[in-house]
Formats: structure tokens, sequence, C-alpha cells
């Protein structure tokens, strides 16, 4: 009967039946937390881990039937690992390197050259949460001197038990598209404790609506535009029939709308884990905040102009897990520069084996790296400060948007179109003009700096 009701609305929607599955499930996050909420809020951890486990699982086999055993077989993995190894470097490289490379190998049987919902894509979440358990069970055992605060703070005193674990890792809220969030995070909201009425249920529907709402206006914009800008047109004769304008022009408005997909989706799940309780985040300034587990500034990423601006706004649980796991851990090599390309090299591989993600992260490296130097140089040189600042920076800003729009969509064409062959036929159609550019830049703006700006007037360009 189910089946049938999902052709139908997949046909109605025009979208995939994997992709209506997972919108489902995530909206089935809503009720689960309305359950909890009405019913578990009160009662013993052992019973509320229970729901989280199976209400997890029952998703999980909705989206991908007996390939659950996957998620479960790391799981129990993981817990082994903390259970017989203890608080040692050995129990963090196993885990790390476990986990990593079973998300590999599930990439290698399962990659196709299409954007496929797959086992992979809620265990690639997965894995970071369990091998950020690790990390925080190994931190526990150090003296808190030891940590920076953000340690302190997710550092686990005592080994979990197998079905907190289990709760953890298949929490509703989390499990298919994140965000993540800790261990301690998560005992907290068990206990009860995350809430603006200590020892009642949050006062969370508000926010939690508020968050849907945004979500969902996401969503409808991109099932709205999708059909307009399809990955698929790139690879077309007409696209390259198109004026050379007109590409790139293309190319920008395909990369405001494809990222839409990833917004609707992690703004509806922040709202199940604002809903729940795990969101809170503490009082400022005399104001309950719920954005502990927000993945998105929406505000932000739609009005900053700058390319680290939109990176800081997009997917920021993730990047907050690589930097306080990947990049800050490596503070022993002594290199910023090194840290950060070994960091981006590890979501490289995260995100799956295909050719088009090294690239993105290759090219997303070397844009940040030119934007800072002409930071920089705007910001030491008197000419170019009073120019930003001046009546004419409302063109500037126009300007500076659609340079970085059209820069943004250069990179997410390889992370999109995943194979060697696809991209690049399209990076050929437009002349490579993206790679022209960022060398020409990366080349100049040094020397321009030192034309315009007296060596002792420079200020140090970040590196972190």
């Amino acid at each position: 009967m189910a089946a049938p009701l999902l052709e139908n609305l997949s046909e109605s929607l025009g979208s995939p039946e994997p992709a209506v599955r997972l919108l489902l499930s995530i909206l089935i996050g809503y009720p689960c937390a309305l359950v909890y909420r009405r019913f578990l809020f009160y009662q013993p951890a052992t019973v509320v881990h229970l729901f989280h486990t199976f209400s997890g699982l029952a998703l999980a086999a909705f989206n991908f039937g007996s390939e659950i055993y996957h998620s479960a077989v790391c799981v129990l993995v993981q817990f082994l690992m903390l259970r017989l190894m203890g608080r040692t470097v050995t129990t963090v490289l196993s885990s790390f390197t476990f986990q990593l490379v079973y998300l590999l190998a599930g990439y290698y049987f399962t990659a196709t050259g299409e954007y496929d919902i797959k086992w992979t894509m809620p265990h690639c979440v997965l894995t970071l949460k369990l091998v950020g358990l690790s990390f925080d069970y190994y931190d526990g055992g150090k003296e808190p001197s030891e940590l920076s605060s953000e340690q302190r703070i997710a550092a686990l005193s005592s080994v979990p038990s197998l079905l907190e674990v289990c709760g953890f890792s298949y929490f509703y809220g989390g499990f298919l598209v994140g965000p993540q969030f800790t261990l301690r995070s998560y005992q907290k909201l068990v206990a009860g404790e995350l809430s603006d009425c200590p020892g009642k249920p949050p006062n969370s529907v508000a926010p939690a609506m508020k968050r849907f709402a945004l979500g969902f206006l996401c969503l409808v914009i991109y099932a709205i535009f999708s059909p307009y800008y399809p990955d698929s047109y790139f690879l077309t004769d007409e696209y390259d029939a198109q004026p050379f304008w007109y590409r790139c022009v293309f190319i920008l408005l395909w990369a405001k709308v494809v990222l839409y997909k990833y917004v609707s989706c992690w703004v509806i799940a922040e709202g199940v884990c604002i809903l729940s309780g795990l969101g809170y985040n503490g009082v400022v300034d005399g104001e309950h905040k719920w954005d502990a587990c927000a993945n998105m500034k929406v505000w932000r990423f739609e009005t900053t102009p700058l390319f680290g601006g939109t990176i800081s706004s997009f997917n920021i649980n993730t990047n907050a897990w690589a930097a306080r796991h990947v990049f800050k851990r490596l503070k022993f090599l002594g290199n910023k520069s090194l840290s950060h390309v070994t960091t981006l090299l590890f979501l490289t591989f995260w995100h799956g084996l295909h050719s088009g993600y090294i690239l993105c992260f290759t090219m997303e490296f070397f844009i940040i790296t030119v934007e800072r130097q002409a930071l920089a140089l705007v910001r030491d040189s008197p000419l170019l400060s009073k120019l930003a600042n001046s009546a004419l920076y409302p063109l500037i800003y126009v300007v500076q948007q659609c340079l970085h729009w059209l820069f943004m969509g250069y990179p997410l064409v390889p992370f999109c179109l995943f194979t060697y062959d696809k991209w690049l036929k399209v990076y050929s159609s437009i002349y490579f003009c993206g790679h022209v550019f960022f060398l020409a830049t990366f080349l100049i703006i040094p020397y321009i700096r030192k034309v315009l700006v007296p060596k002792k007037e420079r200020s140090p360009t970040k590196q972190d």
C-alpha cells in the first residue's frame, strides 16, 4: 500500500522516490519529537534511549531496507573499541581508520555517476559521530587543564553503554542528514537538562516552527526553480551553443538554486532538534538561544559577498567537527596552511571518491587564499579602503556578489557532476575562465600589494 502511494507522490512532485522518502523521514522527526516531549520526557533514560534507537532504525529501514546493517555493524564495533581498548591513542586511531575505511568501501562499491540517495548518505554523518565519540572519550581521561574549552565541554567522564551509543547514533533529529552533536549534548537531552524551564519540556515549539517554515520556504524555492537549472543541462549541445556570458550566468543561477537542496533539509532537520530540546544553547544577553544544532546561517548565506562568509554559514556543524577533530589536532605540524590542506583532504574523501570532490576542495583552498590576499590589500591600501567605504559601495556590493556567486558555482560544477568527463566538458565550454582568474589574481595581488602598500604598513594575511 505504501509503495504505490510513494510512487504517486513522487510523480506528483516530479522527484525521485528516494528523495521523497528522505524528505518524509526528516518531517517524521517532528511527531517523534512531540512524542518524546509529551510522553517520554520524564521517563528513565533507558526508555528514552530505546525510543530514539528504534525510531531511528525505523526511519533507516524505511529508506534503505536491510542495508541498515551497515550502520549497526559500525555502531557495535565502535562500542567494543571504547570498552575493550580504553582511553588510548590506539582507540582513536583504530576508530578513525575503521570508520573511514568502511565508509570509503561503501562509496567504492555503491558509487555511480549520479547523485544517489543510498545508505552511504546517512553513514557519512554517522562516521563523524562515531569518530568524534572516540576523541571525546579519549579527552575524558586527560586533565582539564590539558584540554581546550571545546574539548572540556565534550569530554566523556565514563564509557557509555551500548544502548546510549545506539540512541546517540540513531537519534531521529540527526541520523539522516545531520547535524553533528556530541554524546555529552545527547546525554543532557536525555537527562532533561536542555530546557529553558529546568525539569520541564522546553518552550521550543515556536523557534522550531520558525526553522521549519524557513526550511519549507527554501524547499519550495528549490522545487520551483530546480527544473529550470538541472545539472544535466551542462552536458547538452544546447548549453554549448549558448553565448559565453549566458553559460557563465547559468552557472551563477544554478549554484544559487542547487544549494537550496541542502539548505532546506538542514534547516528542517534543525527544527526537529530544537523541538526535542537538543537545539537549546543556553542564555545569551538574557535571551534563550536555540542554535546549538544550527547547520545554516541563512541570512548570512544570502547576504555575504565573501566566499569565506558563505563557507562559514554553510554546513556549520560539519565544518566545526572538522576544525575541532582534524584542523586543531594537527597543531603539532606547526603550519596552519598544511593543517588546512590536510583538513580539506579529509573532507574530500569523506564526501566520496569521485574526482569532482578533489577538484572542488582544491579550488576552495585557492579561492579562500586569493580572497584573503584581496582583503589584506584593501585593508592596507588607503586608496582602496576609501573606495570600499565610499558612496560607490552599493555598486561594488552588487558586482562583488555577482563575482562571488559565479565563482562559488564554478567549483560546485565538479562537486555535483562527479566524474572527470562531465566537469571537464563544462570547464572546456567556458574556457577554464575560473582557473585563469584564480591563477591570475593569486599571482597579481601580492605584486599590487607591494606596489601600493609600503612593507612596514602591510598586515599579515590570515592562514587559518
